[in-house]
């Protein structure tokens, strides 16, 4: 059964939504704002202010309030998303786009009009903020690092790491196991580590391989019969042999496990990371640093299959192939270069093999005294890590002074104009307030200087603007402004809402089976 709010009602109800969405997320914006506990029901509450979980974890029990919820969350999600950082400051600017647009409609502005003028004020204001932007530097780079995740030490490794690889795919970032985190710099081609069996690694945490051979098929290996020339000629060598498929028998495990136990050398099977077409592109890799020759017809295996490679690590999460350079690889990574250039959907998935390639990964194990402690350190870290590959593009001023400039800037010749002059003013007034500090007063002393200089939160100091490294990444800004104006535009111009009553209808099924 659906249902149909309208009019008054749709409008309330929105109202509602985004000021409880807003007004929860935005108590944590800047480097004094406030920590929201998280309940969950399988695990210890979750302390926090990242803004992108918190909004993910408001929902509401009215059915019409939710819906519009789920909508204006989208803002910021898709901030996070397009650029790791934002999602506060672009809640911030959507509820005052949003609860002034509703003021103009209410006194009679079309809501398409006032929608159309939004946009052309959008590009108005984007252009001005790249006008603005500069190209950073290190010193600079560490501080937007360290102002997206509020804490000095992981903005410094970050900036670090970052600087090693100069490519955020090649950076992977997980919970560790013990209280200190650890940074492990990998030189080398690195895959997932999908051992075919636990026993491969006989108890130990890894095993390193010298020159051993290498064995690529992009099959399933079903019979030990299909490599017995392979393995024939690696006993009578004493040599060790990797392979990789894309699965195994049982049977097959267990012969291989069996020749383990009486040989002096070992033979691994590992199982080919990711699926279709990734699976192959891993192959050719490998391919390429080892000489191996990829086999596709299992029924056709013999000992000019095999490559070799420097030296292979394994633990139980990945494998590590170090290889000597040649012209074969230098003529492979211009391919995978002009790939780059040409596609659009798997952009990260080349990057990420190119930079393997020249400059290795960073793996950064992020530790703490608790579960809870740890889980909110590894989401620092996937800010700053996002916020710092971001600011390579372009750095502005930051703590919400960009925004408050361009606001001056603004022409008051539409109603669009009146209402951003407003919201564009929010985040720094939202900052300010959440540092416990007079807005007014630091307001009017940066107005009074139009805006040449910016207030330093953390040192409680005036700064110019073109000395300061309080900063925000340029793309970080324009998504932030784009999402609230998205979002925004499209609930002003909302007039009706059809939801379903199904859940409702469960209940009085329930309750009337139980009478």
């Amino acid at each position: 059964m659906k249902k149909v709010v309208s009019g008054k009602e749709l409008q309330d109800k929105m109202v509602e939504a985004i000021n409880l969405l807003c007004d929860t997320v935005k108590i944590t914006l800047g480097p004094k704002g406030n920590n929201v506990i998280i309940d969950y029901s399988t695990f210890s509450p979750f302390i926090t202010n990242d803004g992108v979980t918190i909004a993910e974890n408001i929902t509401s029990e009215d059915e019409v309030i939710n819906t519009i919820l789920e909508l204006a969350k989208e803002a910021s999600i898709k901030t996070n998303d397009n650029v790791g950082d934002g999602t506060t400051t672009t809640l911030v600017l959507l509820q005052s786009i949003f609860n002034e647009g509703i003021k103009l409609i209410n006194n009679g502005i079309s809501p398409i009009i006032l929608k159309r003028e939004l946009d052309n004020c959008l590009e108005i204001i984007i252009c001005k903020l790249k006008s603005m932007a500069h190209t950073p530097n290190k010193e600079e780079l560490k501080r937007v690092a360290i102002i997206s995740s509020n804490d000095e030490v992981i903005g410094e490794n970050i900036t670090n790491a970052y600087l090693k690889v100069l490519n955020r795919d090649a950076i992977s970032i997980k919970e560790g196991e013990e209280d200190i985190t650890k940074i492990n710099y990998l030189k080398g081609y690195m895959i997932d580590s999908l051992l075919a069996s636990p026993y491969f690694l006989k108890g130990l945490n890894k095993k390193i391989y010298n020159e051993p051979y290498l064995l690529l098929i992009n099959n399933n290996l079903a019979d030990i019969e299909f490599i017995a020339a392979i393995i024939n000629r690696v006993i009578a060598e004493k040599e060790d042999l990797i392979i990789i498929a894309n699965d195994y028998t049982e049977e097959v495990i267990q012969n291989i496990l069996e020749i383990n136990m009486n040989y002096e050398k070992e033979i691994i099977l590992l199982k080919t990371p990711e699926f279709g077409f990734k699976q192959i592109e891993i192959l050719k890799d490998l391919e390429v640093i080892s000489n191996a020759k990829i086999i596709n017809d299992i029924n056709n295996i013999s000992n000019y299959f095999l490559g070799r490679v420097s030296r292979i690590e394994i633990d139980n999460e990945k494998v590590i192939f170090n290889y000597q350079n040649n012209n074969h690889i230098k003529d492979y990574l211009m391919k995978l270069k002009k790939d780059l250039k040409n596609t659009t959907s798997e952009m990260d998935f080349i990057s990420s093999r190119i930079n393997m390639f020249k400059k290795g990964k960073v793996e950064i194990l992020v530790g703490a005294k608790t579960t809870t402690e740890r889980r909110e350190a590894k989401m620092r870290y996937d800010d700053a890590m996002w916020a710092i590959s971001t600011a390579r593009e372009g750095i502005l001023p930051g703590s919400g002074i960009t925004l408050a400039k361009i606001s001056n800037e603004l022409d008051d010749n539409s109603n669009a104009s009146i209402i951003l002059k407003i919201a564009l003013n929010k985040p720094l007034k939202q900052i300010l307030d959440n540092s416990g500090l007079n807005y007014e007063e630091i307001y009017h002393e940066l107005k009074d200087k139009k805006f040449n200089i910016l207030y330093n939160i953390n040192t409680n100091i005036y700064e110019d603007i073109k000395d300061t490294l309080v900063i925000d990444p340029l793309n970080v800004v324009i998504n932030a402004i784009k999402n609230a104006i998205s979002i925004a535009s499209m609930l002003l111009t909302t007039t009706s809402i059809i939801i379903n009553e199904y859940q409702n209808n469960m209940n009085i099924v329930n309750n009337y089976t139980e009478m």
